[in-house]
């Protein structure tokens, strides 16, 4: 194997784990699921069955990742993250078929206890506080809190807060790159 696995912890049958990967203590990775390279699952991961997930990602502790959860490279969930693949689920009605597409595009990072509700897409680079509960698509590099989650500001690639002038420009301190903001939309001036 060319990814650890702790003794406690099970994949499933037809499972693609890259090299590198780290999958910690009590966690089971399901049927049909793709996991890239150098990713790390804390302890008490369930993932799948049939999610793909990129390389770079870092899942901490009593996270699960369902069916209809696509995450690309670089992205963060911090602990205790919480998603779901059914807008109206009933116990007593199988929806197997109506599990929605949730897609956390490269480098987003959603803070310790936030929900995600199924079918949207969170945008690169955004940040997500703890505890909020975001029911509606992110953009690019959006800053975002709340119950239910609202945009507080914008981040940098980095996760710098970006302060934009009356040009609509912004430089991050810590790497000093350069966004734009226009029309509530914010690019990577390259």
């Amino acid at each position: 194997m060319d990814f650890f696995l702790h003794s406690t912890s099970i994949v499933d049958n037809n499972c693609q784990i890259g090299k590198g990967t780290k999958i910690w203590h009590f966690s089971h990775i399901l049927s049909d699921t793709i996991i890239g390279q150098n990713c790390s699952f804390g302890q008490n991961c369930v993932v799948g069955p049939k999610v793909k997930i990129g390389s770079g990602v870092k899942t901490q502790n009593n996270v699960s990742i369902y069916e209809g959860v696509q995450i690309e490279d670089d992205v963060f969930l911090g602990p205790s993250v919480v998603f779901t693949n059914v807008l109206n689920p009933r116990s007593f009605i199988n929806r197997r078929n109506e599990f929605k597409t949730t897609l956390l595009k490269k480098g987003c990072s959603i803070g310790a206890n936030a929900t995600i509700v199924c079918g949207i897409t969170i945008g690169k680079y955004a940040l997500i506080g703890a505890g909020s509960v975001v029911t509606k698509s992110i953009p690019d590099f959006g800053l975002m809190a709340g119950v239910p989650a609202r945009r507080i500001g914008w981040v940098s690639i980095s996760g710098n807060k970006l302060f934009f002038d009356e040009n609509g420009l912004a430089e991050d301190n810590f790497d000093r790159t350069r966004y734009q903001l226009n029309n509530d939309i914010v690019t990577l001036i390259e």
